[in-house]
């Protein structure tokens, strides 16, 4: 495991009761200046991808991106890493029904309302909108799905929904999956194509 992995770990431990020493050394040794607060691990998979992209690499500037596993933890983990505890900058990115709880998990933790990044839906629906749903099906088709995408689209429950909400719904059908295609979408967009909530928070840190 990372340096950068093990704070993640002492953060989690932390937040979820466990003591906060190991968290407050390692933030000090890393030189930590960033948390970002992600409501699961495909929307980190999709924020690494970008850096990795555009050649940055978030560790070494002192950048946590964080899976604090569902938005209504945004309020155990702000005041932690904020002002009231290590004294991070926070940011972060959310789907817009989630938005609620990280606006008053980052009012607890005196930080600024600005670094919340808002997804209309969610991220996955930014990224097949930025892609299409032609270039989506290209890229389940790549990865092996093709299959499953078909057999899941005759299901009752799928038929008369826009062909965006069936895609969406069938990265979530399967454990992991969400996370592969985090990758895979961003891997895939067109430079200019980026969806502005994650364009914006990647530019922000």
């Amino acid at each position: 495991m990372d340096d950068m992995g093990a704070f993640r770990d002492a953060v989690t431990a932390w937040a979820t009761g466990g003591p906060g020493g190991a968290a407050h050394e390692l933030a000090a040794r890393l030189s930590v200046r960033v948390a970002v607060l992600l409501e699961g691990l495909s929307d980190v998979a999709a924020v690494n991808a970008l850096a990795e992209r555009r050649g940055r690499n978030l560790a070494a500037e002192g950048v946590c991106v964080l899976s604090i596993g569902g938005a209504m933890s945004v309020g155990r983990y702000a005041p932690l890493l904020g002002a009231p505890g290590l004294g991070l900058r926070l940011t972060g990115l959310c789907d817009e029904a989630e938005h609620p709880y990280y606006a008053r998990g980052f009012e607890r933790a005196g930080a600024a309302q600005h670094d919340i990044f808002v997804c209309a839906a969610d991220l996955e629906d930014e990224l097949i909108r930025a892609l299409g749903v032609t270039r989506v099906e290209e890229l389940v088709r790549a990865e092996g799905d093709l299959r499953p995408l078909q057999t899941f689209l005759r299901q009752p429950a799928q038929q008369g929904r826009a062909p965006q909400q069936q895609f969406r719904r069938f990265l979530g059908t399967k454990k992991g999956r969400k996370i592969q295609y985090g990758r895979v979408l961003v891997e895939a967009l067109d430079p200019e194509r980026v969806p502005a909530p994650l364009d914006g928070l990647l530019s922000s840190l």
